[in-house]
């Protein structure tokens, strides 16, 4: 007999009031689905794989969770205790308490859940149910209380009397069973009810009538128990995350110019005194180096930017960006490219899966694409790797303190020796040695009087 906490996550709605094709546990959050948010909190408290309730559109919330969660499945839609039942095989033959949310709450915190459960465990109750208090508790189920302010009933809001309309603590629909009296009170649910479902609040009521030990767990961050049936609950529920986790980077050092149109992900990490101005979207695993400033607009995804580093108004992708280096405005960093300390990359520079050395100069309008450059190197504006033949890419090598004239186009497979120079307006094919002058340029050809003589050819003609 195993003593565990197992979450219990119901997944299965079919969230039609989205007006979507997508599973609603699977539109995004601050770059990530709203079912991440609410497993990434379960998993901060149970201390085993979590069960996810799934429904319509499994396939795709599976295929995003992956293989280290267990799954459950929910094919007809008959309430919360009926989702519940679904789960029965992965409660059976234990001890320990399971922890029953929704998977559409990603505001819930890991340590709202942990006290849940604390509570529980240490009053020795066979449920706890959350609560929290609400101004306007229209559409909740309310929490009734005896007279010596003990768990007596939840009310659901459409079943409740004038009086108990105006109690303000509601039903968070977060619970915390004793997996025992949870298997107990489901074999006894019935669905004897206008609506023919098995309500999960019914099962404290089977509790209570049996003698249970039953308690509330009071929330007073109402914003966390905050579900999300419709686009509008998306955008709010979006707004209020994005503040919680910029004001968490404020009280880390961060200077965040604008927090109210500033865009950061859950798992970007930010060094103290960076400076971040308005407009900027960072996501994924993206970490910022102490320091550095990025100027309004850009993206970042996936990226490492090192320290004292500015970044202007530009896209980096799923690449590395190094200490004390320069960015845009208007730069395009694909994936795969490495940059290295005291960069200068400039407006309209596009880099693709390329190595950029210490000191080396990219200003503008230049495509660097599968491509080694070296320390030192200046390349010029209007310069090209060529690096597709139509079938295969290949690699163009610029070693150290080489030197590219303007609108130069480097074919690839080509290497650069060191020290060495291109001329402007060249279309190098073969390699440059070492301390040499690449030309590969037509010789210029002045005509003198070549206008008057095809003017004159025009009158004619």
């Amino acid at each position: 007999m195993e003593n565990k906490i197992i979450a219990i996550i119901m997944a299965a709605g079919d969230g039609t009031r989205m007006n979507s094709f997508l599973p609603k546990v699977m539109h995004k959050i601050c770059g990530y689905p709203i079912i991440e948010y609410v497993v990434s909190s379960a998993t901060g408290v149970s201390n085993c794989e979590p069960v996810v309730i799934l429904g319509n559109g499994a396939e795709e919330v599976e295929e995003y969770l992956g293989a280290d969660i267990k799954y459950a499945y929910q094919h007809e839609r008959l309430g919360t205790g009926h989702a519940v039942m679904m789960a029965k095989n992965y409660l059976e033959n234990r001890t320990g308490y399971a922890l029953v949310l929704a998977g559409d709450i990603p505001l819930i915190k890991s340590e709202t859940l942990q006290g849940l459960v604390d509570y529980c465990q240490k009053g020795d109750y066979d449920a706890v149910a959350l609560s929290a208090i609400f101004e306007n508790a229209d559409g909740y189920g309310r929490i009734v209380r005896n007279t010596s302010g003990d768990f007596e009933r939840i009310v659901e809001h459409r079943d409740a009397t004038d009086e108990e309309r105006l109690i303000k603590e509601i039903n968070a629909s977060i619970y915390c069973f004793s997996i025992p009296s949870l298997l107990k009170g489901l074999s006894k649910l019935d669905n004897n009810n206008a609506q023919g479902e098995y309500y999960l609040t019914d099962v404290l009521g089977i509790l209570k009538r049996q003698k249970k030990r039953i308690g509330v767990y009071s929330l007073y961050d109402s914003s966390q128990i905050m579900g999300i049936n419709t686009r509008v609950q998306l955008a709010q529920v979006q707004k209020i995350m994005n503040r919680r986790i910029n004001h968490g980077h404020l009280e880390n050092g961060v200077t965040i110019i604008d927090p109210d149109n500033t865009y950061i992900g859950p798992y970007v990490k930010i060094e103290r005194d960076v400076v971040i101005y308005p407009g900027n979207v960072l996501e994924g695993r993206t970490s910022i180096g102490e320091g550095s400033i990025l100027y309004p607009n850009s993206r970042i995804l996936d990226s490492n930017i090192g320290a004292k580093t500015q970044i202007q108004n530009s896209v980096i992708l799923e690449s590395q960006i190094g200490d004390q280096t320069t960015v845009g405005p208007f730069a395009y960093i694909r994936p795969g490219s490495v940059i290295g300390n005291k960069v200068r990359i400039g407006d309209f520079v596009e880099v693709k899966n390329a190595q950029i050395g210490e000191g080396s100069k990219v200003s503008h309008l230049t495509y660097v694409g599968n491509g080694e450059v070296g320390k030192n190197v200046n390349i010029g504006c209007g310069v090209v790797f060529v690096n597709y033949d139509g079938k295969k890419k290949h690699r163009t090598i610029v070693e150290d303190n080489a030197f590219i004239g303007c609108n130069t186009n480097l074919i690839s497979p080509v290497t650069i020796k060191s020290n060495s120079y291109i001329a402007a307006g060249s279309t190098i094919t073969d390699d440059v040695p070492n301390n040499a002058l690449g030309i590969a340029r037509a010789r210029q050809i002045n005509k003198e009087n070549w206008v008057k003589k095809h003017e004159k050819e025009m009158e004619e003609n």
